[in-house]
């Protein structure tokens, strides 16, 4: 039966890191993959989380299954660090949260629902998005479409396409947003347009999505969750799904949450008794480690102090290497303005480089970056910065 089965073509992403993996060439670089590494070229394991491990190990938790939607305690930490300690949508108990297999997970789990419980329903995306994005709703049968979302000319957010097409929106549409961070291109909205925004999904009675992958990784803890607020302010219902790799640097044990935003408390217990069909049906049940790391380190305010001074450290060393990659591509004659590249956020970098450019690249001087040009900045090293630089003026 196998011998008929077709070759796949490669991740995007994941595939890049194989290829660059059986690279011979000891000067290669990797900037495909989202992975924070320091100066030494490593992703650290935090202190906190070392320190939570030291208490959960000390505590001896029994392996039992956890519950269909997860550890508790970590679903109403992970409400508190997305809407704030004092959002109405807390009190109000008119959200649900699930543990979930990392962020992707979350998202699967959202595809899966939508299908099930609203099977006509479109998800519009961003243009560009994550490649994974369309690949995840494809899979569940759910039809994709895309908005506009990115400016090339001007290097900034296109405001005027996005609105525009989203008031041409039927009403019952969902709208899959990045709430900080935006994965590849590094553009989020102002506070204004954000309120824009949520005013109008709002009036259009669309579902917004919420891809919230990166929350400390922008401007900070809070000001990170800024978009998802206004939208619950504006939206009486939304999808949040969440990931803690980037921010607890818990990249393996893929911890995520799903939380849907309803009307009321009963449609919350509805909507819940939907998601954990669509969970049992899945993968039954999460895993418990990864997630109760996070909730030791939430549930502790001295511990949580420390985690959040580690993720401004993971932030103040992304936005150092956006200043020194664009300074140095200047300093190694680029005659194109790369300043754009400060004034992005997150991880990566939309560099603008072509396909034929980052084959070269790859060709030439064993230099790893997605086809799309998007070039994770988070991976980037002070040691290495003028070789990279210096090839990609090389191929410009």
């Amino acid at each position: 039966m196998f011998e008929d089965v077709p070759q796949a073509p490669a991740d995007p992403i994941l595939g890049l890191t194989e290829a660059f993996k059986k690279d011979s060439n000891p000067a290669k670089i990797n900037l495909g993959v989202g992975v924070f590494t320091d100066a030494s070229g490593k992703t650290p394991l935090l202190d906190t989380a070392k320190e939570a491990e030291k208490r959960l190990a000390g505590a001896a938790q029994s392996r039992v299954y956890l519950p269909i939607d997860g550890d508790q305690k970590f679903c109403a930490l992970m409400q508190k660090l997305t809407f704030g300690a004092d959002s109405e949508v807390l009190f109000t108990r008119r959200a649900f949260t699930a543990c979930a297999p990392g962020g992707t997970g979350a998202l699967r789990i959202v595809a899966d629902f939508l299908k099930q419980n609203f099977p006509s329903a479109k998800v519009w995306m961003s243009n560009p998005t994550w490649p994974n994005h369309p690949q995840i709703f494809d899979a569940a049968g759910v039809r994709t479409d895309r908005y506009p979302w990115f400016d090339p000319v001007a290097n900034k957010l296109d405001m005027p396409g996005l609105i525009e097409a989203l008031s041409k929106l039927p009403a019952g549409s969902a709208v899959l947003l990045h709430g900080c961070c935006h994965n590849p291109t590094g553009i989020d909205p102002t506070v204004e347009e954000w309120t824009q925004i949520a005013g109008l999904l709002a009036a259009r009675k669309l579902l917004p999505i919420v891809d919230f992958a990166y929350q400390g990784f922008g401007t900070g803890i809070d000001e990170d969750a800024t978009g998802i607020r206004i939208l619950a302010a504006h939206c009486r219902e939304l999808i949040v799904c969440s990931s803690c790799s980037k921010n607890f640097s818990l990249y393996a044990d893929r911890v995520g949450a799903v939380t849907f935003v309803c009307n009321d408390e009963n449609s919350a217990q509805r909507v819940a008794s939907q998601v954990k069909r669509v969970i049992r049906a899945n993968y039954s049940n999460p895993p418990q480690h990864g997630f109760a790391i996070v909730s030791t380190i939430l549930g502790d305010s001295a511990l949580c102090a420390a985690w959040e001074k580690e993720v401004a450290d993971m932030r103040n060393r992304i936005n150092a290497l956006r200043a020194l990659f664009a300074d140095t591509l200047a300093a190694k004659g680029a005659k194109q303005d790369f300043g754009f590249i400060k004034k992005q956020l997150g991880m990566f970098s939309f560099s603008g480089l072509s396909k034929e450019q980052v084959d070269a690249l790859r060709d030439q001087h064993a230099i790893y970056i997605v086809g799309s040009g998007r070039v994770s900045v988070a991976g980037m090293n002070e040691k290495t910065m003028d070789r990279l630089c210096e090839a990609i003026v090389s191929v410009l």
